[in-house]
């Protein structure tokens, strides 16, 4: 596929599934107004990707205006439409280092945050949403300002592991992956509810119920191993869209 191929065009499927996913993160409030970023890769070597454009709120985000980049293109930033340059240096480092990582969500939801602002950032097992991520998600202590591309090329090291699919990025928000929209949506969405249970759960001051591990990694499995799950809760988000005349898809 050729980047000069009118890029607003292409990849309908591709642009519509993601276009959703940003209007339904906002719809969540679960996003940070016209900051955060998501990026789909969409060759086989992970390195072109769609992502939104810069400056343009989550709730207005349309198909046809994502841009289609290269992450090794080292004039992206000289573009007339560049992204925001922590987009760029944040997610164009991940897909140029991680080809594993289809699909990357960063926000900074507000439970999620929460949890990448405490010592310590564990999201420990006290009920199925929680032990979804069971020793899965990678704890980043170091944050080094904003995601530039030094701070980029840093965060992207921390993903080698496909197994790890989300990285809680400490004083910073969360990053999660998927191989598809649907699968890196419902994994950011269901993160953030377990990381609100786990909050709420503290703010009680009374002691956890923690599940045992054996337990946990097991539901971890067959979390995993659901199946459909995830294109489903895509598929009725955009039925809902599609149903209120929203032009996501447009």
């Amino acid at each position: 596929m050729s980047l000069d191929e009118s890029p607003n065009l292409t990849l309908w499927q591709e642009r519509s599934d993601l276009a959703a996913a940003f209007r339904w993160t906002a719809r969540l409030n679960m996003h940070e107004a016209v900051a955060n970023h998501f990026s789909l890769a969409v060759n086989a070597e992970g390195t072109q990707f769609l992502i939104n454009p810069n400056q343009v709120h989550f709730s207005r985000i349309r198909a046809s205006e994502l841009l289609l980049l290269d992450a090794n293109d080292p004039d992206v930033l000289n573009r007339p439409d560049a992204p925001d340059p922590t987009a760029w240096g944040l997610h164009g480092s991940i897909h140029r280092r991680c080809p594993h990582a289809r699909c990357v969500m960063h926000a900074h939801s507000i439970f999620a945050t929460v949890l990448a602002s405490l010592a310590d950032s564990t999201l420990p097992p006290i009920d199925q949403n929680t032990a979804t991520f069971y020793n899965r998600v990678v704890i980043d202590e170091q944050f080094g300002g904003l995601a530039f591309e030094d701070e980029g090329e840093r965060c992207a090291a921390l993903l080698s592991d496909p197994a790890k699919k989300v990285m809680v990025m400490g004083n910073h928000g969360v990053l999660v992956l998927g191989d598809t929209v649907g699968d890196a949506f419902n994994r950011l969405y269901y993160f953030e509810r377990a990381a609100e249970t786990y909050i709420r759960a503290l703010q009680t001051g009374q002691p956890l119920r923690r599940i045992p591990d054996e337990i946990a990694e097991q539901t971890a499995r067959d979390l995993e191993n659901y199946p459909g799950q995830a294109e489903a809760h895509l598929t009725a988000i955009r039925r809902i869209l599609d149903h209120e005349s929203s032009d996501y898809a447009t």
